[in-house]
Protein backbone atom coordinates (compact mmCIF):
# COMPACT_ATOMS: atom_id res chain seq x y z
CA UNK A 1 0.00 0.00 0.00
CA UNK A 2 1.34 3.34 -0.88
CA UNK A 3 1.72 6.11 1.28
CA UNK A 4 -1.00 8.61 -0.32
CA UNK A 5 -3.14 5.55 0.13
CA UNK A 6 -2.48 4.95 3.60
CA UNK A 7 -2.76 8.88 4.34
CA UNK A 8 -6.51 8.83 2.55
CA UNK A 9 -7.41 6.28 4.15
CA UNK A 10 -6.51 7.50 7.75
CA UNK A 11 -8.15 10.65 6.77
CA UNK A 12 -11.39 8.88 5.28
CA UNK A 13 -11.87 6.90 8.90
CA UNK A 14 -10.82 9.98 11.43
CA UNK A 15 -12.29 12.79 9.47
CA UNK A 16 -16.30 11.29 9.90
CA UNK A 17 -15.42 10.33 13.81
CA UNK A 18 -13.95 13.63 14.30
CA UNK A 19 -17.14 15.63 12.82
CA UNK A 20 -19.42 12.90 14.64
CA UNK A 21 -17.93 13.65 17.79
CA UNK A 22 -17.52 17.27 17.44
CA UNK A 23 -21.53 17.61 17.00
CA UNK A 24 -22.07 15.48 20.34
CA UNK A 25 -20.10 17.70 22.44
CA UNK A 26 -20.22 17.45 26.34
CA UNK A 27 -18.74 13.65 27.44
CA UNK A 28 -17.83 12.36 23.72
CA UNK A 29 -15.68 15.16 23.00
CA UNK A 30 -13.95 15.83 26.27
CA UNK A 31 -12.97 12.52 25.84
CA UNK A 32 -12.01 12.10 23.00
CA UNK A 33 -9.60 15.43 24.00
CA UNK A 34 -8.58 13.81 26.70
CA UNK A 35 -7.20 10.27 24.69
CA UNK A 36 -5.94 12.50 22.26
CA UNK A 37 -3.88 15.22 24.69
CA UNK A 38 -2.39 11.64 26.70
CA UNK A 39 -1.58 10.94 23.07
CA UNK A 40 0.14 14.11 22.49
CA UNK A 41 1.74 14.33 25.71
CA UNK A 42 3.78 10.92 25.28
CA UNK A 43 4.91 11.65 21.89
CA UNK A 44 6.41 15.03 23.22
CA UNK A 45 7.99 12.85 26.16
CA UNK A 46 9.35 10.83 23.46
CA UNK A 47 10.86 13.47 21.66
CA UNK A 48 12.40 15.19 24.72
CA UNK A 49 14.01 12.12 25.86
CA UNK A 50 15.56 11.83 22.56
CA UNK A 51 16.71 15.00 22.87
CA UNK A 52 18.12 13.94 26.08
CA UNK A 53 15.62 15.01 28.55
CA UNK A 54 14.25 12.87 31.40
CA UNK A 55 10.27 13.84 31.78
CA UNK A 56 8.47 12.42 34.25
CA UNK A 57 6.17 10.99 31.77
CA UNK A 58 3.50 8.79 33.18
CA UNK A 59 2.70 12.11 35.68
CA UNK A 60 2.40 14.17 32.56
CA UNK A 61 0.45 12.19 30.25
CA UNK A 62 -2.18 11.51 33.25
CA UNK A 63 -2.12 15.33 33.80
CA UNK A 64 -2.35 16.29 30.09
CA UNK A 65 -5.86 13.73 30.23
CA UNK A 66 -7.28 15.21 33.06
CA UNK A 67 -6.66 19.08 32.31
CA UNK A 68 -9.68 18.96 29.55
CA UNK A 69 -11.75 17.09 31.81
CA UNK A 70 -11.30 19.49 34.57
CA UNK A 71 -12.55 22.05 31.66
CA UNK A 72 -15.66 19.99 31.28
CA UNK A 73 -16.51 19.73 34.71
CA UNK A 74 -16.08 23.59 35.60
CA UNK A 75 -18.77 24.20 32.43
CA UNK A 76 -21.07 21.86 34.24
CA UNK A 77 -20.50 23.42 37.40
CA UNK A 78 -19.54 20.30 38.79
CA UNK A 79 -15.93 21.77 40.97
CA UNK A 80 -14.01 24.89 41.03
CA UNK A 81 -10.48 25.16 40.48
CA UNK A 82 -8.92 27.76 42.97
CA UNK A 83 -5.52 29.50 41.44
CA UNK A 84 -4.14 27.87 44.44
CA UNK A 85 -4.38 24.68 43.25
CA UNK A 86 -2.01 24.74 39.50
CA UNK A 87 0.48 26.48 41.41
CA UNK A 88 0.52 23.71 43.85
CA UNK A 89 0.75 21.40 41.26
CA UNK A 90 3.40 23.01 39.76
CA UNK A 91 5.52 23.06 42.90
CA UNK A 92 4.72 19.51 43.51
CA UNK A 93 5.84 18.78 39.96
CA UNK A 94 8.86 20.13 40.42
CA UNK A 95 9.53 18.84 43.73
CA UNK A 96 8.73 14.91 42.54
CA UNK A 97 11.62 15.87 39.68
CA UNK A 98 14.13 16.91 42.05
CA UNK A 99 13.44 13.81 44.28
CA UNK A 100 13.30 11.16 41.41
CA UNK A 101 15.98 12.72 39.27
CA UNK A 102 19.38 12.91 39.68
CA UNK A 103 21.52 16.52 38.84
CA UNK A 104 23.10 14.35 35.91
CA UNK A 105 19.47 13.63 34.74
CA UNK A 106 18.77 17.03 34.73
CA UNK A 107 16.10 17.66 37.41
CA UNK A 108 15.08 20.93 36.63
CA UNK A 109 15.05 20.52 32.41
CA UNK A 110 12.81 16.90 33.57
CA UNK A 111 10.02 19.29 35.44
CA UNK A 112 10.23 22.00 32.61
CA UNK A 113 9.36 19.75 30.09
CA UNK A 114 6.66 17.74 32.31
CA UNK A 115 5.19 20.75 32.61
CA UNK A 116 5.57 22.22 29.37
CA UNK A 117 3.94 19.20 27.83
CA UNK A 118 1.26 18.97 29.75
CA UNK A 119 0.23 22.89 28.62
CA UNK A 120 1.16 22.29 25.46
CA UNK A 121 -0.94 18.91 24.50
CA UNK A 122 -3.93 19.01 27.19
CA UNK A 123 -4.10 22.97 27.73
CA UNK A 124 -3.96 23.72 24.40
CA UNK A 125 -6.19 21.07 23.26
CA UNK A 126 -9.30 21.91 25.57
CA UNK A 127 -9.39 25.04 23.61
CA UNK A 128 -11.26 22.78 21.18
CA UNK A 129 -13.69 21.89 23.86
CA UNK A 130 -14.24 25.66 24.98
CA UNK A 131 -14.97 26.59 21.13
CA UNK A 132 -17.67 23.86 20.95
CA UNK A 133 -19.49 25.53 23.67
CA UNK A 134 -19.00 29.23 22.64
CA UNK A 135 -20.73 31.07 24.55
CA UNK A 136 -22.80 32.85 21.63
CA UNK A 137 -24.29 29.99 20.26
CA UNK A 138 -26.94 27.29 20.92
CA UNK A 139 -27.07 23.66 19.98
CA UNK A 140 -25.13 20.89 18.11
CA UNK A 141 -24.63 22.23 14.76
CA UNK A 142 -24.06 26.04 15.37
CA UNK A 143 -21.11 24.49 18.25
CA UNK A 144 -19.85 22.46 15.71
CA UNK A 145 -19.65 25.22 12.91
CA UNK A 146 -17.69 27.49 15.48
CA UNK A 147 -14.89 24.91 16.18
CA UNK A 148 -14.91 23.77 12.41
CA UNK A 149 -13.92 27.45 11.66
CA UNK A 150 -10.27 27.78 12.95
CA UNK A 151 -10.16 23.82 11.08
CA UNK A 152 -11.51 24.83 7.98
CA UNK A 153 -8.80 28.18 8.04
CA UNK A 154 -6.16 25.92 9.26
CA UNK A 155 -6.67 23.43 6.04
CA UNK A 156 -7.28 25.77 3.55
CA UNK A 157 -3.31 27.24 5.01
CA UNK A 158 -2.12 24.09 4.45
CA UNK A 159 -3.37 23.12 0.97
CA UNK A 160 -2.96 26.83 -0.25
CA UNK A 161 0.88 26.82 1.22
CA UNK A 162 1.54 23.48 -0.82
CA UNK A 163 0.15 24.59 -3.91
CA UNK A 164 1.82 27.72 -3.92
CA UNK A 165 4.74 26.72 -2.89
CA UNK A 166 5.15 23.52 -4.98
CA UNK A 167 4.35 26.21 -7.95
CA UNK A 168 5.81 29.37 -7.00
CA UNK A 169 9.06 28.37 -5.19
CA UNK A 170 11.26 30.78 -4.08
CA UNK A 171 12.99 31.55 -0.93
CA UNK A 172 13.10 29.63 1.94
CA UNK A 173 10.71 30.55 5.07
CA UNK A 174 12.57 28.56 7.55
CA UNK A 175 15.25 26.40 6.19
CA UNK A 176 17.10 25.67 9.29
CA UNK A 177 13.90 24.00 11.00
CA UNK A 178 11.67 23.31 7.63
CA UNK A 179 13.79 23.40 4.25
CA UNK A 180 10.25 22.28 2.36
CA UNK A 181 8.35 25.71 3.13
CA UNK A 182 9.02 28.68 1.03
CA UNK A 183 7.63 32.64 1.83
CA UNK A 184 5.82 32.11 -1.25
CA UNK A 185 3.93 29.02 0.47
CA UNK A 186 3.19 31.14 3.54
CA UNK A 187 1.72 33.53 1.67
CA UNK A 188 -0.41 31.73 -0.64
CA UNK A 189 -1.44 29.98 2.68
CA UNK A 190 -3.03 33.28 4.30
CA UNK A 191 -4.55 33.97 0.81
CA UNK A 192 -6.35 30.88 1.03
CA UNK A 193 -7.45 31.05 4.36
CA UNK A 194 -8.96 34.99 3.34
CA UNK A 195 -11.12 33.32 0.99
CA UNK A 196 -12.11 29.77 2.96
CA UNK A 197 -12.56 32.44 5.76
CA UNK A 198 -15.49 34.51 3.82
CA UNK A 199 -17.28 31.59 2.24
CA UNK A 200 -17.45 29.68 5.61
CA UNK A 201 -18.12 33.28 7.18
CA UNK A 202 -20.59 33.73 4.45
CA UNK A 203 -22.56 30.36 4.02
CA UNK A 204 -21.82 29.01 7.34
CA UNK A 205 -21.48 30.93 10.59
CA UNK A 206 -23.93 33.81 9.84
CA UNK A 207 -26.84 31.58 8.71
CA UNK A 208 -26.53 28.25 11.14
CA UNK A 209 -24.53 29.71 14.05
CA UNK A 210 -25.73 33.19 13.89
CA UNK A 211 -22.56 34.41 14.65
CA UNK A 212 -20.84 37.16 12.49
CA UNK A 213 -17.61 39.11 11.87
CA UNK A 214 -16.99 42.43 10.58
CA UNK A 215 -15.20 42.55 7.27
CA UNK A 216 -12.19 43.77 8.61
CA UNK A 217 -12.08 41.84 11.26
CA UNK A 218 -12.90 38.64 9.56
CA UNK A 219 -9.81 39.47 7.54
CA UNK A 220 -7.74 39.99 9.92
CA UNK A 221 -8.92 36.78 12.25
CA UNK A 222 -8.01 34.88 8.91
CA UNK A 223 -4.50 36.26 8.38
CA UNK A 224 -3.81 35.89 11.87
CA UNK A 225 -4.99 32.06 12.05
CA UNK A 226 -3.50 31.46 9.09
CA UNK A 227 -0.25 32.59 10.48
CA UNK A 228 -0.78 31.03 13.84
CA UNK A 229 -1.24 27.67 12.16
CA UNK A 230 1.87 27.97 10.18
CA UNK A 231 3.88 28.50 13.94
CA UNK A 232 2.45 25.86 14.86
CA UNK A 233 3.88 24.06 12.32
CA UNK A 234 7.60 25.25 12.46
CA UNK A 235 6.98 24.66 16.52
CA UNK A 236 6.47 20.90 16.02
CA UNK A 237 9.10 20.80 13.45
CA UNK A 238 11.61 22.77 16.12
CA UNK A 239 11.32 20.00 18.76
CA UNK A 240 11.21 17.12 16.32
CA UNK A 241 14.17 18.63 15.04
CA UNK A 242 15.91 18.85 18.75
CA UNK A 243 15.00 15.22 19.42
CA UNK A 244 16.07 14.25 15.58
CA UNK A 245 13.02 12.26 15.23
CA UNK A 246 10.91 12.88 11.55
CA UNK A 247 8.03 11.69 12.98
CA UNK A 248 6.04 12.24 16.43
CA UNK A 249 5.22 9.14 16.81
CA UNK A 250 4.32 6.40 13.97
CA UNK A 251 0.71 5.70 15.36
CA UNK A 252 -1.41 7.38 11.94
CA UNK A 253 -0.38 5.65 8.98
CA UNK A 254 1.33 7.74 6.25
CA UNK A 255 0.65 10.92 9.10
CA UNK A 256 3.04 9.90 11.86
CA UNK A 257 1.74 10.58 14.94
CA UNK A 258 -0.79 12.62 16.87
CA UNK A 259 0.67 15.96 17.31
CA UNK A 260 2.04 15.86 13.32
CA UNK A 261 -2.05 15.91 12.48
CA UNK A 262 -2.61 18.84 15.68
CA UNK A 263 0.58 21.10 15.65
CA UNK A 264 -1.13 23.61 14.03
CA UNK A 265 -4.42 23.62 15.56
CA UNK A 266 -2.61 23.57 19.41
CA UNK A 267 -2.25 26.69 18.30
CA UNK A 268 -5.34 28.00 16.21
CA UNK A 269 -7.97 27.24 18.64
CA UNK A 270 -6.70 29.10 22.22
CA UNK A 271 -6.37 32.04 19.27
CA UNK A 272 -9.52 31.52 17.62
CA UNK A 273 -11.64 31.41 20.82
CA UNK A 274 -9.72 34.74 22.08
CA UNK A 275 -10.15 36.45 18.82
CA UNK A 276 -13.71 35.06 18.47
CA UNK A 277 -14.61 36.25 21.97
CA UNK A 278 -13.91 39.75 21.16
CA UNK A 279 -14.66 40.26 17.88
CA UNK A 280 -18.02 37.91 17.47
CA UNK A 281 -21.25 39.98 17.18
CA UNK A 282 -24.30 38.18 17.80
CA UNK A 283 -27.04 37.89 14.98
CA UNK A 284 -30.22 38.27 16.02
CA UNK A 285 -32.48 35.34 15.97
Amino acid sequence: MSELTRRVLVALIGAPIALVVLWLGDAALVTLISVLSAIAAWELYRIAREAGYTPLTPLGIVMAAVLPLVVHAQRLGLIRVPFVVPVLVLLATVAVALFTRAPSERPLGAAAVTLFGVAYTGGLLSFAYVLRHFDYVIGATPGLLVVGFPLALTWATDIGAYFVGRAVGGRKLMPSVSPGKTVSGAVGGMVSAVLVAWLYHRFALVPHAQVALRPLSLVLVAIALSVAGQIGDLVESQLKREGGVKDSSHLLPGHGGVLDRLDSLLVTFPLAFVLLHWLVIPVPR
